[in-house]
């Protein structure tokens, strides 16, 4: 069982037992969403009103989902959403989450609900499929708009923040596609680097120094 955290914004985040992390920056579970895979990666493509493809590696609370959701609600630009999750939370587990009381519309837990496998159209905007799997084993087909790396850290998942995942990354990212993340580590930059990918570094949320956004070029 997840333990409940109450991070500073006040949004709830939850403790790995597994993996001995929490799933958000201490500092603020949507701060630290918004700031990184809305702000710098989805929203400047949302402001282009074309169809955006998002990819997800690690669905994990499904918080930068529900906000992806919202905003393609918002905007009226229509989303495509795959997330991955080895690990998924109980349905238990998500009710526990105030997300929904903290951003309000749409209903957090119609993510929870989904089946696993299969692309749902959540409405108009907003299409949605996650994928109950490792990212080394997971095979896709689409070619994304914007990546949000959300694995744990490379101390607790040393394995997904290589070369040879960012290479297969890169390979269903469209040129000039985005990667954001919320590691600014020397290894995750150097690989991103290796596999051709731009790495700036951005401020990041709070009292974070820095965060990664990649450029496919």
């Amino acid at each position: 069982m997840e333990r409940l955290i109450i991070t500073e914004d006040g949004s709830h985040s939850l403790m790995s037992p597994l993996f001995h992390q929490q799933y958000h920056s201490l500092q603020g579970a949507i701060t630290e969403s918004v700031h990184i895979y809305l702000n710098l990666g989805l929203n400047p493509l949302l402001e282009l009103g074309l169809p955006v493809s998002v990819f997800e590696m690690g669905f994990g609370t499904g918080l930068n989902a529900f906000l992806a959701w919202q905003r393609a609600e918002q905007t009226q630009v229509p989303v495509h959403y795959t997330s991955v999750e080895a690990f998924p939370i109980s349905l238990e587990e998500a009710a526990s989450l105030n997300y929904q009381e903290r951003i309000g519309h749409p209903d957090f837990l119609e993510l929870h609900r989904c089946s696993w496998g299969e692309s749902i159209e959540i409405s108009p905007y907003f299409t949605f499929r996650k994928e109950k799997s490792t990212l080394q084993e997971y095979q896709h087909q689409r070619i994304y708009d914007v990546v949000f790396f959300d694995a744990f850290d490379p101390r607790a998942q040393p394995e997904l923040w290589t070369a040879e995942i960012f290479s297969k990354i890169a390979a269903q990212t469209r040129q000039g596609g985005v990667l954001v993340t919320y590691s600014s580590k020397g290894i995750v930059k150097r690989a991103l680097r290796e596999v051709g990918f731009t790495v700036t570094k951005q401020r990041g949320p709070g009292k974070k120094f820095h965060v990664l956004k990649a450029l496919k070029n």
